[in-house]
């Protein structure tokens, strides 16, 4: 299999991304996002429709604008002047098994672009995100609220709540992002170094755009334009027994602040109610994850006692919301150097989280419902 094109990460380009060119005959079949900078219009006669992403499923109510909306009617052949009728004949089929044909020989022949970092945007838009969707929108039947909070253009950091063992919280919020935000944002999240040393696992997160949790690459994702996402809790958060759900634990220090200070980026609050119950922690194995080297070895009601039954998630109800943005611009560089500002804007936000929590976990009628 041949290698993809790596492109440089200019912090100066713009975020859109040059799309791999394609033959005449794919054209039809795999299209890019609408935007602006496509050719003139068409003829009234000639045109299918806007233009859709290949491959995605899912979306919201018509009208909306979405990424999953748009790439839906191209997934079953539809367009808005057809209708899902049209679509959903051998016509539709034929146009989605075209479209995956040439995916798979963009693959194969190495006509795909990532970026420095590993992220490949055509292999997370097309199949990452298709697997993740059926988890976000059937098992966890997540609720996103606030999703205009984040800036439809340049860079923010979005911080956010850390819990359930395992880490589908950041996955299930980087789907929040990409198939609910009217810009099709993008969602990069930080990661622990334990993510990059675990195979498979290592290469699937750099292709959906996680990078390593430093000041330096933060930084350069969030000046380049990109929405970064960071989870200041860490192993603290998510590996924390079951009878301290949604109780942050400490921020660290408040380096993702000062990341945002220099970029001079908005940070996004991120309040997540849900994950906490998905694998009840109710014990820690110790000597066990020393010899396997995690921080933790969660011990739960079904797991390990059940086997490969137990590392099933409970299919609780999820609800994400983003809150209003924190403005970093107004501050003059030097003050990422400030302690005490440091300190006060760090416990802004994360008051803002912990406040958030309890108002969703009022609300919220039951823990799977």
């Amino acid at each position: 299999m041949a290698d993809a094109k790596v492109i440089p990460f200019d912090d100066d380009r713009s975020r859109a991304r040059r799309r791999p060119a394609r033959a005449d005959g794919e054209a039809a079949a795999v299209r890019a996002l609408p935007g602006p900078q496509q050719g003139p219009e068409e003829p009234e006669e000639g045109r299918e429709g806007p233009d859709g992403l290949p491959g995605a499923v899912g979306g919201r109510e018509a009208g909306t604008g979405t990424r999953a909306e748009h790439g839906a009617e191209v997934a079953v052949g539809a367009s808005p002047e057809g209708g899902a009728e049209e679509g959903a004949g051998a016509g539709g089929w034929e146009r989605r098994l075209a479209g995956g044909l040439a995916f798979l020989r963009r693959r194969i022949t190495g006509d795909y672009e990532v970026d420095e970092f590993g992220y490949d945007e055509e292999l997370t838009d097309q199949v990452l995100m298709s697997l993740l969707r059926p988890l976000y929108e059937k098992y966890f039947r997540v609720e996103v609220k606030g999703v205009e909070n984040i800036p439809a253009e340049g860079g923010a950091l979005i911080v956010a709540n850390h819990s359930g063992t395992v880490p589908l919280d950041g996955l299930m919020m980087q789907v929040a992002v990409h198939d609910h935000h009217p810009a099709g944002r993008h969602l990069r999240l930080l990661a622990a170094d334990l993510v990059f040393v675990l195979p498979i696992v290592n290469e699937l997160a750099r292709k959906a755009g996680h990078t390593l949790a430093c000041a330096e690459d933060a930084e350069r994702l969030l000046r380049a334009g990109e929405i970064v996402g960071v989870m200041p809790e860490g192993f603290k958060g998510i590996g924390k027994p079951f009878g301290e759900r949604y109780k942050l634990q400490r921020f660290g220090r408040g380096g993702f602040v000062s990341t945002a200070l220099r970029a001079g980026v908005p940070i996004v609050p991120c309040s997540i109610v849900g994950a906490e119950e998905i694998y009840p922690m109710i014990g820690n194995a110790r000597t066990l994850a020393r010899v396997l080297g995690f921080p933790y070895f969660p011990l739960t009601p079904t797991f390990p006692w059940l086997g490969p039954l137990g590392a099933l998630p409970l299919p609780t109800k999820w609800t994400i919301q983003f809150g209003e943005p924190i403005p970093t611009d107004s501050y003059a560089p030097e003050a990422a150097e400030d302690p005490m500002l440091m300190f006060n804007l760090t416990d802004q936000v994360r008051e803002q989280i912990q406040h958030t929590l309890y108002k969703l976990l009022v609300q919220r009628r039951s823990v799977f419902f």
